[in-house]
């Protein structure tokens, strides 16, 4: 019989009773140190005494009007959005396949309303993870998991991550942006060249195309700035964003200049909860802690410590490990093949440490942003033991 709750994960046989800054526990009484923060969304842990009152305010006040009705709160989230980054206007949503499957149409829309309708196709990579519609696993272009939807939808061109040869080629004059995640989360946590994303935006300007950044997983300060991208010193025209925007409670957004969301006008788009008073509450509930002074800097001095850390282990253990990759608290362990990602990942559990597996046969590290040198270093050494116990006694390495 299938369960009543459809057995659409492979799910780890653990139940998460209650959590407190980095760490949680199950419902038989096991802490756990989280690294994988709800796949980088518990940007600022869990049960952050901010953020959890100011839900509880607003829940007590109201949940929901739908957006026939001005929402202050969103008005709020998206003035500060505005004010901290290169947009000029917000669009609210649920979820980052909602914001990329908007930021897809935004680009198409802002072609057709320059009068080029035929400029629909974007530039995706190889390697990307854009979501789960059939547009965004579409543009994600993974064989996997387009298997038994049927024909992909169109307008998506893939070349391989970094290439800048390969881009300028598939530019066609049906091409109207480009479409890039600053960091691969399940592609591999692989970041892009600082110099790569720079190029884009030039041939982008060039050609007369956009610029679309898949910042879900990358934004909201995971990479010690506001913005990934931020690294680069590019202005994008068009960015998605979702996961840690609201902390844990379900918001995604599309960032955009004018000359992009100006096209975007009463029925040509629209969501039900998106951006609704609670969300929008927790948006900026998370913004009050990530805009403080000295956060996004002291995240990204963790950051720099566990990427140490993290290099020193690779080293280590060089008999499974081929190399430590990724930026700011978006890192991971890519392993050789003699050992799979899960196979550590369950080592991990063991040892009381939360991660998540990504593609490439990387081990994905994506702890909240509150983080200290403490907890990275109690990680560091949950991850070193069970590296030990899935290193083969007699390999040259370990001998060493």
């Amino acid at each position: 019989m299938i369960p009543a709750l459809m057995p659409t994960y492979n799910r780890a046989d653990l139940a998460f009773e209650r959590g407190e800054g980095a760490y949680v526990w199950t419902e038989d009484g096991r802490r756990f140190l989280d690294f994988g923060s709800g796949i980088a969304t518990s940007s600022i842990g869990h049960a952050h005494p901010h953020l959890v009152k100011t839900i509880a305010d607003q829940a007590a006040k109201v949940m929901h009007v739908s957006n026939l009705y001005r929402v202050p709160q969103a008005e709020k989230l998206a003035a500060r959005h505005v004010a901290a980054s290169f947009a000029d206007s917000v669009f609210f949503c649920n979820s980052g396949a909602e914001a990329n499957e908007g930021m897809i149409k935004a680009v198409r829309k802002y072609h057709s309303e320059n009068g080029h309708p035929e400029k629909f196709r974007m530039i995706c990579f190889e390697g990307a993870f854009h979501g789960r519609t059939l547009a965004t696993l579409s543009a994600t272009g993974n064989e996997k998991y387009l298997a038994g939807f049927g024909p992909p939808v169109d307008g998506f061109d893939h070349v391989p991550f970094g290439n800048m040869n390969a881009v300028r080629a598939a530019i066609t004059p049906a091409t109207g942006g480009i479409m890039i995640e600053p960091i691969q989360g399940e592609g591999g946590v692989r970041p892009a060249d600082l110099r790569f994303l720079r190029e884009l935006r030039a041939v982008c300007d060039e050609f007369g195309l956009l610029l679309a950044l898949d910042e879900v997983q990358t934004g909201m300060g995971r990479s010690g700035k506001l913005w990934a991208h931020e690294w680069a010193g590019i202005e994008p025209d068009v960015i998605s964003s979702a996961k840690g925007i609201g902390g844990g409670f379900p918001l995604g957004a599309i960032l955009a200049k004018e000359k992009v969301a100006k096209h975007l006008k009463p029925g040509t788009h629209g969501t039900t909860y998106g951006g609704n008073p609670l969300a929008c509450a927790a948006g900026n509930a998370v913004l009050d802690v990530v805009l403080a002074d000295g956060f996004l800097a002291q995240v990204d001095r963790v950051a720099r410590y566990l990427w140490k850390g993290l290099t020193a282990l690779a080293e280590r253990h060089s008999a499974i490990v081929e190399k430590a990759q990724g930026a700011g608290l978006l890192v991971g362990l890519k392993l050789k093949p003699e050992v799979t990602n899960g196979d550590l990942q369950t080592a991990c559990v063991k040892e009381g440490l939360l991660t998540v597996a990504a593609g490439m046969n990387v081990l994905r590290v994506a702890p909240p942003l509150i983080i200290t040198e403490a907890q990275v270093d109690e990680a560091l050494g949950m991850m070193d033991r069970a590296l030990t116990a899935l290193t083969p006694a007699k390999s040259p390495a370990l001998a060493k």
